[in-house]
């Protein structure tokens, strides 16, 4: 976004973030609450990553963009979380312009990424499922690094294009962000010149960002739904649906939670409400998304209890 100067316009060179600011006997709660959080998120993804990594039957296409999936929540996590918690012992928490618009590009970076990741993980139970036999052929691990890097360079690109194109303006004193972090809706509400074509061109990121991916989850289950009901056997289909079950479980949290901050009506003034829903979505799903991914997975359970068992033998040996 640019910075434009003007006879009615005064550059803002920082934004104060609000955050839990006006009540500070919950911030120190807040602190300890978010730390241990953070600290679940970072050792759930780390322990997803190290698992795949060292077992060699989840050396697989579907364990491989779980792994980019847990590195991506550890990097959006990480992104906002430590701010956050150090903004909780100032009085008065403040974040340079340019800075608070780097990090509004890195979290639209990495909230594409996620999106597509799960739209990629999609196709990937769909052809799992609707074509087992030709599986290995169509998902080699070649085609799995081509994937994820069209995808990982094509969402930067999309990232970049707030930043770039999308012309706003802040009056003198509006500079007072009614959230934890620099958020794209929460700042934006606060541009003070006429924001029509910057909402046309945000609508048209938009569709690439959130309804293009879920479009494209939509397809994959209802085609892997068909492919379910004709496998004749009970215990068939059951095994069939474990498959993704973890997966949906997945895009029906993260989407749900998308689809409420994103497509509800806008105001000018920001709530309480869009602040926690901003924390369950960037803090608490990816911390659930390990628990998620391990607890309905037979192979990451059956993984853990080998890392188990391998450590215990360790232990008794010493």
């Amino acid at each position: 976004m640019n910075k434009l100067r003007g006879a009615n316009y005064t550059e803002v060179t920082e934004f104060i973030l609000v955050g839990l600011s006006h009540h500070p006997k919950s911030q120190i709660i807040f602190f300890c609450i978010l730390l241990h959080l953070y600290l679940g998120t970072i050792l759930g993804n780390i322990f997803i990553i190290i698992v795949v990594w060292k077992e060699p039957r989840l050396h697989t296409p579907m364990y491989f963009f779980l792994c980019n999936l847990s590195f991506v929540d550890l990097c959006s996590t990480t992104t906002m979380v430590p701010l956050v918690l150090v903004n909780c012992l100032r009085d008065c928490p403040t974040i340079t312009y340019n800075d608070c618009f780097a990090q509004i590009t890195i979290s639209v970076f990495w909230s594409n990424t996620e999106c597509w990741l799960l739209a990629v993980m999609a196709y990937d139970r769909f052809v799992a499922i609707s074509n087992p036999l030709h599986y290995t052929l169509i998902m080699t691990m070649r085609a799995c690094f081509q994937i994820a890097a069209i995808m990982w360079i094509s969402n930067f690109l999309v990232a970049l294009i707030p930043e770039v194109i999308i012309p706003v303006q802040f009056c003198a004193g509006h500079n007072v962000v009614n959230h934890f972090v620099c958020e794209l809706e929460a700042v934006f509400k606060l541009v003070c010149s006429d924001t029509t074509v910057s909402e046309i061109l945000m609508l048209i990121c938009s569709i690439f960002i959130l309804p293009l991916p879920f479009l494209f989850i939509l397809l994959s289950y209802i085609r892997i739904l068909v492919a379910i009901l004709k496998i004749p056997s009970t215990a068939g289909r059951r095994k069939a649906f474990s498959t993704c079950g973890s997966h949906l479980t997945v895009v029906i949290i993260y989407y749900g939670t998308l689809i409420s901050i994103y497509l509800k009506p806008q105001n000018k003034d920001s709530k309480d409400q869009d602040k926690i829903i901003f924390l369950f979505y960037g803090i608490v799903i990816p911390m659930m998304n390990p628990l998620i991914y391990t607890l309905r997975n037979k192979d990451m359970i059956g993984a853990l209890r080998k890392a188990a068992g391998k450590t215990k033998q360790v232990r008794l040996s010493v």
